[in-house]
């Protein structure tokens, strides 16, 4: 821990399933503490703390309303697990009273009412970051190494991702991830955040020529997204493309595959590692068409990458090193977490646009 040794007190602000992992993460983190949480009514809230084991600690303050935490004076940043249709009204608050910001994904409707989140975060000095766990995976940061060097991997050819799970009728009746008033982007929401972020990470966040939504879109009764396929075009040469799936009506998958010129990678544990101590990936490097004719296929390399800490806990550590460095007047908050956000919420914005319009494709402004 560097500087001031005291821990970044976070306070938990929702008790929706997600709170109950990053309440763990906190824990785990050596530089962050768990201050208090907060839900909508204080039974609710006490509920969280029985379930998690939180009412022999008595220095997390429980609150049965949002703006009690939100008050508190000790609490340094908050985590916001709520419905995406209730961020912008809370995290600008939250901004406001100068809470450092980890937000759960997808971070907003649209990217006007992220912009709005982040000019909020931006005028108060506080740190923001979005709650996708697998940025902070260090086998996130050695296949990055491996993708990014031309002289292994060659030019980013294709890239191919799925992120889905097959939803029982409970959840497609009543769950709020396909309700409108509370979370409209559905699957496109919860689930292509993910393969939106993998996709642009890639490339380095370069935005695509233009997004398409392909035709086999299947929404609810209220127009809520449970399925869809869409694919990303770069147009400058060296062309790249990529194509994704996500969807609550197929059975689990967090599939990624990038296809260089000069090799390939392949793993099917990306948002979620089957390990929380290590998580590995397929590489494949120097294969010629001639090769695979005489001689036969060339098995892949399995790269393990070890982990301290689960993914999430990683991710709490790093917002919190940063919080501390804002808080200790150290550093300036770091804004390449807010642009990574808003650069998959266009994403994002753009696919729903491309349905909305029939499936035409939606071309992208350039950096």
């Amino acid at each position: 821990m560097e500087g001031n040794q005291e821990p970044v007190r976070f306070g938990i602000m929702g008790c929706a399933r997600i709170a109950r992992k990053i309440c763990r993460a906190i824990k785990l983190a050596p530089n962050a503490t768990l201050h208090a949480i907060a839900s909508r009514s204080l039974q609710k809230a006490e509920a969280f703390a029985t379930k998690n084991g939180l009412n022999e600690a008595i220095s997390v303050k429980i609150y049965g309303t949002y703006i009690e935490l939100l008050d508190d004076p000790d609490v340094d940043a908050v985590y916001m697990p709520l419905p995406t249709s209730l961020h912008v009204e809370w995290a600008v608050l939250a901004a406001f009273k100068k809470k450092h910001l980890l937000l759960e994904k997808p971070t907003a409707l649209d990217s006007a009412q992220l912009d709005q989140i982040l000019k909020a975060c931006d005028i108060n000095g506080v740190q923001f970051m979005d709650g996708t766990m697998w940025y902070h995976h260090p086998r996130t940061a050695k296949i990055h190494q491996i993708i990014s060097d031309s002289t292994i991997f060659g030019h980013i050819c294709s890239v191919c991702c799925a992120s889905s799970f097959l939803a029982d009728p409970e959840f497609l009746d009543s769950n709020i991830r396909i309700n409108p008033e509370c979370d409209a982007l559905g699957a496109l929401g919860d689930l292509g955040w993910y393969c939106i972020g993998l996709i642009l990470w890639v490339v380095n966040y370069k935005m695509p020529t233009y997004v398409t939504a392909l035709p086999e879109a299947t929404l609810n009764s209220k127009g809520v997204i449970l399925g869809c396929n869409a694919s990303f075009h770069w147009e400058e040469e060296p062309k790249t493309n990529a194509t994704f799936y996500r969807s609550f009506l197929s059975h689990v998958s967090m599939d990624l595959t990038v296809c260089g010129s000069n090799g390939s990678v392949r793993l099917h544990d990306q948002a979620i590692p089957y390990q929380e101590s290590s998580a590995s990936f397929f590489l494949t490097t120097g294969v010629k068409c001639v090769d695979v004719q005489t001689e036969g296929s060339v098995e892949p390399v399995e790269v393990v990458v070890e982990s301290q800490l689960p993914q999430e806990g990683l991710m709490v550590q790093e917002f919190a090193r940063l919080v501390k460095g804002v808080k200790n007047s150290e550093r300036w908050c770091d804004r390449r977490w807010g642009e990574i956000s808003r650069k998959t919420q266009l994403g994002l914005d753009a696919v729903r646009q491309s349905i909305e319009l029939g499936f035409k494709p939606v071309f992208m402004q350039q950096d």
